[in-house]
């Protein structure tokens, strides 16, 4: 919601600049002015000024010949534009249920929160081909904030990749969220789906991977 709010009162360029780089481990200006279909000085201007605020910093990427190329990326006060599943209250209610009633009571806690969400996706999650409900479902994740694209390849197959992951800390302390959030995802996907995290450059990316569509269960 935030997100949002933000996106109607400010630039939307200088949004649709972080949106990229939320998506990369740093890009230089040409390439964002190529993404954007904008005029290299007029990014390179958004970059100063975003940099100038504190939202993004810069480095330097080695090239075989010449001069480093000069990169873009975001900081950790950029993060402010992107949802956290309410993190440090959320840790401390779970730290809190364990403590009270057991070990295994934040994973019953988790597993009923999923199993709802599971539930919400369903309602709103289109189509018949395991395709068309990754489409679907990339598109419901980027709009709560997940950073989600849907990529393909025809040996690899589907692969739904987020770079913004709001419970990431909290899945730091309680590491089965990452199998329930699968699980949920399979369920509504009606396919095996395997996910993979990755870290470069800072950048944390989940991508969850349906290798071929023989592997799609029974609706």
């Amino acid at each position: 919601m935030f997100l949002r709010i933000a996106r109607d009162i400010a630039k939307p360029q200088s949004f649709a600049i972080l949106d990229l780089l939320k998506r990369s481990t740093g890009l230089p200006v040409k390439d964002l002015a190529k993404a954007l279909k904008m005029s290299y000085m007029g990014v390179k201007q958004h970059c100063v000024e975003l940099e100038k605020k504190g939202f993004l910093d810069t480095w330097r990427r080695p090239g075989d010949v010449g001069r480093p190329e000069k990169l873009y990326r975001l900081t950790d006060k950029a993060g402010a534009f992107y949802p956290e599943a309410g993190n440090e209250m959320t840790l401390e209610i779970l730290q809190s249920i364990q403590q009270i009633y057991g070990p295994s009571a934040p994973d019953k806690l988790l597993f009923n929160h999923f199993a709802k969400k599971t539930e919400a996706y369903l309602k709103k999650v289109k189509g018949r081909s395991v395709a068309e409900r990754a489409a679907s479902f990339s598109k419901i994740r980027n709009l709560e904030g997940h950073c989600s694209d849907v990529e393909y390849d025809a040996e690899a197959g589907f692969r739904i990749v987020e770079f913004h992951h709001p419970m990431k800390e909290i899945a730091a302390v309680f590491p089965s969220i990452r199998q329930m959030e699968t699980l949920m995802i399979q369920k509504i996907l009606q396919a095996d789906v395997q996910r993979v995290e990755e870290k470069a450059s800072g950048l944390t990316k989940v991508a969850w991977i349906i290798p071929t569509l023989g592997h799609a269960l029974a609706s």
